[in-house]
């Protein structure tokens, strides 16, 4: 039997096709890529935005089109929030949500016995448990993402992440440890943890973030620990000194901004101000050699003026960050800000979308360009054509040198030559 899966999303999403991944190929499996012939069509969603219900939507459709004779399976975060939607797409053969991941084999084994349409979507419930899955690889790379934490419990007003993440739930630490060793084994040089709202690990325990991230650098065939998207008002002092003692630590930190106005950040029910934000930046920027600060912002969130949009634009160019992900404000039934509309047009989210992409690629070219004629260490991850190797340094710029040997997975010293804004990579020479 073979397998195929096309993952929407994020790195959670990623590490949770890993994981089924692994599931189907202990059973059996060939796990095959979406573009070949399969007799299962695994769409793992996102829901996010629209737009990603959306190609959700359209996903599960084209498969169906192209393999007829294929049992077409949706799963991920869209079947959760939105049950009845999911229902509605009959060309899935299997609906299930991203509480049943580790159901996967059950359900294809119940659907093999007469072909009937399965549907299995439980609710996420207050005081479930983290549950207990785990990874060998990483689809044949030296980076892996690490999924530690789920769930989120601070409903900002635009985000239908909580319906369908449920709570904060944390990996236990001995579990971490012994899956991290498990991917060590196997050849992983850099684990990246990953959450839902990952500075969330650890509450309610007496563990958090610092820990799950010691527990990674103890591992001495780990080179390299990075962490993903990060809440603004979780990083205290504290974890600051925690994090800045670890070596092997990855000074590169995703922090979500969505706005630099304080208007929307309060209408958004962020948890911080413009300020104190710009406070932590100056803060991870002291504490940390080379430290990279990225971020998310949001343009044309409900009630954004003109002037609100000028305020956070400006926040962002006095920031700097290195580089910054921008997205038009997507309303999504059943949160707090579809109550009130969205009275922003179409046309002028497209307008601040471009204005604000355009200003943060100038300071990322910039960036870039700063570091011509410096040296780093770069991990080399793959080989993007024969000869051409790419790689990360630290701070993650992605670096592309040539080699005539085979460089994947070392740590090499790399003098920054030249870099191409169109595909925001800088060259190299060894």
């Amino acid at each position: 039997m073979k397998a195929a899966f096309y993952t929407l999303g994020c790195k959670v999403n990623q590490y949770e096709t890993e994981y089924m991944a692994e599931l189907l190929k202990s059973a059996g499996f060939e796990i095959v890529s979406p573009n070949d012939d399969a007799d299962y069509y695994i769409i793992n969603s996102c829901t996010v935005t629209a737009t990603a219900d959306q190609k959700t939507r359209q996903n599960v459709r084209k498969f169906k089109r192209k393999h007829p004779d294929s049992a077409v399976i949706l799963t991920g975060c869209m079947p959760q929030a939105f049950p009845d939607a999911a229902n509605e797409l009959i060309e899935a053969d299997i609906v299930f949500s991203n509480k049943n991941d580790s159901d996967i084999l059950d359900l294809i084994n119940q659907y093999n016995i007469n072909k009937n349409r399965l549907i299995r979507i439980n609710e996420h419930k207050k005081g479930d448990a983290f549950p207990k899955c785990s990874i060998n690889e990483f689809s044949e790379r030296i980076r892996a993402f690490v999924k530690i934490e789920d769930g989120c419990d601070r409903y900002c007003s635009y985000c239908i992440i909580p319906k369908s993440r449920g709570f904060v739930r944390s990996k236990a630490p001995e579990d971490l440890k012994e899956e991290i060793e498990a991917l060590a084994d196997n050849g992983i040089k850099e684990i990246v943890l990953v959450g839902i709202n990952l500075s969330s690990y650890g509450k309610g325990f007496d563990y958090n973030l610092v820990d799950a991230v010691r527990i990674c650098a103890e591992n001495d065939k780990i080179k390299r620990v990075r962490l993903g998207s990060l809440e603004p008002d979780h990083i205290t002092d504290e974890v600051i000194k925690g994090l800045s003692e670890i070596k092997k630590l990855c000074p590169q930190f995703h922090i979500s901004l969505q706005s630099g106005c304080d208007k929307t950040l309060n209408e958004m029910n962020r948890h911080y101000t413009a300020n104190e934000y710009k406070e932590l930046c100056g803060k991870l920027r002291k504490a940390f050699i080379n430290a990279t600060i990225t971020t998310d912002v949001m343009v044309g969130f409900n009630n954004e003026s003109e002037e609100d949009f000028e305020k956070s634009l400006r926040f962002v160019k006095e920031i700097a960050f290195e580089k910054v992900h921008v997205f038009p404000y997507s309303e999504r039934k059943g949160t707090a800000a579809s109550k009130k509309g969205d009275s922003v047009s179409k046309e002028e989210k497209e307008r601040r979308a471009s204005i604000m992409i355009n200003e943060t690629n100038i300071i990322r070219e910039k960036f870039c360009n700063s570091l011509i004629g410096t040296k780093d260490i770069v991990l080399f991850e793959n080989e993007i054509m024969p000869g051409v190797y790419q790689g990360y340094t630290k701070s993650y710029i992605p670096i592309r040198v040539k080699s005539d040997c085979n460089i994947i997975g070392q740590e090499l010293e790399t003098e920054i030559t030249s870099y191409n804004i169109n595909s925001d990579v800088c060259f190299g020479l060894l």
